[in-house]
Protein backbone atom coordinates (compact mmCIF):
# COMPACT_ATOMS: atom_id res chain seq x y z
CA UNK A 1 0.00 0.00 0.00
CA UNK A 2 1.51 3.57 -1.28
CA UNK A 3 1.76 5.96 2.06
CA UNK A 4 1.55 9.92 1.47
CA UNK A 5 1.59 12.46 3.09
CA UNK A 6 0.37 16.43 3.10
CA UNK A 7 0.21 19.50 5.06
CA UNK A 8 -2.60 22.32 5.52
CA UNK A 9 -0.67 25.19 6.07
CA UNK A 10 -2.50 28.07 7.52
CA UNK A 11 -1.42 32.00 7.25
CA UNK A 12 -3.91 34.25 8.40
CA UNK A 13 -7.18 32.77 7.64
CA UNK A 14 -5.70 31.27 4.25
CA UNK A 15 -4.06 28.32 3.76
CA UNK A 16 -2.01 27.12 0.10
CA UNK A 17 -3.61 24.72 -2.34
CA UNK A 18 -2.13 23.13 -5.40
CA UNK A 19 -4.25 23.30 -8.80
CA UNK A 20 -3.17 20.04 -10.26
CA UNK A 21 -3.76 19.67 -14.41
CA UNK A 22 -5.82 16.30 -14.02
CA UNK A 23 -9.33 17.72 -13.34
CA UNK A 24 -7.85 21.58 -12.56
CA UNK A 25 -8.68 20.11 -8.94
CA UNK A 26 -7.11 21.28 -6.00
CA UNK A 27 -5.52 19.45 -3.79
CA UNK A 28 -3.40 19.77 -0.18
CA UNK A 29 0.70 19.52 -0.93
CA UNK A 30 2.63 16.91 -0.34
CA UNK A 31 3.57 13.48 -1.59
CA UNK A 32 4.54 9.45 -1.60
CA UNK A 33 7.01 8.78 1.66
CA UNK A 34 10.27 7.05 0.64
CA UNK A 35 11.24 3.90 2.06
CA UNK A 36 12.84 3.89 5.95
CA UNK A 37 10.79 8.08 6.49
CA UNK A 38 8.70 8.56 9.03
CA UNK A 39 5.16 10.36 8.49
CA UNK A 40 6.41 13.93 9.83
CA UNK A 41 10.30 13.51 7.49
CA UNK A 42 7.86 12.54 4.51
CA UNK A 43 5.61 15.71 5.27
CA UNK A 44 8.49 18.08 5.49
CA UNK A 45 10.14 17.00 2.61
CA UNK A 46 7.33 16.72 0.27
CA UNK A 47 5.80 20.09 1.34
CA UNK A 48 9.45 21.76 0.64
CA UNK A 49 9.87 19.80 -2.59
CA UNK A 50 6.64 21.21 -3.74
CA UNK A 51 6.34 24.74 -2.30
CA UNK A 52 10.35 25.95 -1.49
CA UNK A 53 8.41 26.17 2.10
CA UNK A 54 10.04 24.17 5.41
CA UNK A 55 6.85 23.94 7.45
CA UNK A 56 7.64 24.01 10.97
CA UNK A 57 6.26 21.76 13.99
CA UNK A 58 2.94 20.13 11.86
CA UNK A 59 0.42 18.49 13.71
CA UNK A 60 -1.01 15.37 12.63
CA UNK A 61 -4.82 15.97 11.58
CA UNK A 62 -6.19 12.94 9.95
CA UNK A 63 -5.57 9.49 8.51
CA UNK A 64 -7.23 8.23 5.27
CA UNK A 65 -7.26 5.35 3.10
CA UNK A 66 -8.14 5.67 -0.70
CA UNK A 67 -9.55 2.71 -2.53
CA UNK A 68 -9.75 2.87 -6.43
CA UNK A 69 -12.30 0.00 -7.35
CA UNK A 70 -13.05 -1.35 -10.80
CA UNK A 71 -16.66 -3.85 -11.03
CA UNK A 72 -15.76 -6.20 -7.89
CA UNK A 73 -11.71 -5.33 -7.88
CA UNK A 74 -9.56 -3.28 -5.98
CA UNK A 75 -6.90 -1.96 -8.29
CA UNK A 76 -5.26 0.76 -6.19
CA UNK A 77 -4.94 1.48 -2.44
CA UNK A 78 -2.77 4.23 -0.59
CA UNK A 79 -3.00 5.61 2.92
CA UNK A 80 -2.85 9.39 3.13
CA UNK A 81 -1.40 11.32 6.29
CA UNK A 82 -2.40 15.11 6.68
CA UNK A 83 -1.16 17.13 8.83
CA UNK A 84 -1.96 20.97 9.93
CA UNK A 85 0.72 23.59 10.16
CA UNK A 86 1.13 27.21 11.15
CA UNK A 87 4.23 27.95 10.91
CA UNK A 88 6.94 28.04 7.89
CA UNK A 89 9.85 29.38 6.14
CA UNK A 90 11.06 30.16 3.20
CA UNK A 91 9.46 32.13 0.31
CA UNK A 92 7.22 30.24 -2.01
CA UNK A 93 8.34 29.06 -4.81
CA UNK A 94 7.77 30.64 -8.16
CA UNK A 95 6.90 27.35 -10.03
CA UNK A 96 6.24 23.75 -9.18
CA UNK A 97 5.76 21.24 -11.05
CA UNK A 98 2.82 19.41 -9.74
CA UNK A 99 0.77 22.77 -11.01
CA UNK A 100 0.10 26.30 -9.38
CA UNK A 101 0.13 27.10 -6.25
CA UNK A 102 -2.06 29.72 -4.53
CA UNK A 103 -2.90 30.98 -1.03
CA UNK A 104 -6.94 30.97 -0.72
CA UNK A 105 -9.26 32.32 2.22
CA UNK A 106 -10.08 29.37 4.57
CA UNK A 107 -13.81 29.88 3.97
CA UNK A 108 -13.31 29.29 -0.05
CA UNK A 109 -11.75 26.20 -0.10
CA UNK A 110 -15.12 24.19 0.20
CA UNK A 111 -16.33 26.38 -3.41
CA UNK A 112 -12.89 24.91 -4.80
CA UNK A 113 -13.06 22.32 -7.58
CA UNK A 114 -11.81 19.17 -6.18
CA UNK A 115 -12.09 15.48 -5.19
CA UNK A 116 -15.70 15.03 -3.35
CA UNK A 117 -13.26 12.96 -0.46
CA UNK A 118 -11.06 16.03 -0.29
CA UNK A 119 -14.22 18.22 0.33
CA UNK A 120 -14.97 15.91 3.41
CA UNK A 121 -11.76 15.76 4.86
CA UNK A 122 -11.35 19.40 4.93
CA UNK A 123 -14.30 19.98 6.37
CA UNK A 124 -13.86 17.63 9.53
CA UNK A 125 -10.27 19.01 10.13
CA UNK A 126 -11.76 22.31 10.46
CA UNK A 127 -14.26 21.00 12.52
CA UNK A 128 -12.31 18.89 14.55
CA UNK A 129 -9.29 19.82 17.10
CA UNK A 130 -8.78 16.16 17.39
CA UNK A 131 -7.39 13.51 14.46
CA UNK A 132 -10.35 12.28 12.73
CA UNK A 133 -9.97 9.15 10.28
CA UNK A 134 -11.90 7.97 7.29
CA UNK A 135 -11.96 5.54 4.14
CA UNK A 136 -12.92 6.81 0.41
CA UNK A 137 -13.60 4.32 -2.36
CA UNK A 138 -13.82 6.15 -5.93
CA UNK A 139 -13.74 4.64 -9.59
CA UNK A 140 -11.09 4.89 -11.93
CA UNK A 141 -12.19 7.84 -13.22
CA UNK A 142 -12.46 9.79 -9.67
CA UNK A 143 -16.19 9.85 -8.89
CA UNK A 144 -16.93 9.15 -5.10
CA UNK A 145 -18.40 5.38 -4.38
CA UNK A 146 -18.77 5.84 -0.70
CA UNK A 147 -16.86 6.98 2.51
CA UNK A 148 -16.75 6.24 5.96
CA UNK A 149 -15.31 9.03 8.33
CA UNK A 150 -14.77 8.94 12.27
CA UNK A 151 -14.84 12.06 14.23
Amino acid sequence: MQQVANCIVIDQEQILVLKKPKHGWYAIPGGKMEFGETIKEAVVREYKEETNLTIQDPKLAGVFTFTIIEGERRIEEWMMYTFTCKSYRGELAEFCREGELEWVPINHVQHLPMAEGDRLIYKQIFENEHVVSGAFAYTPTDKLIEYRMDY
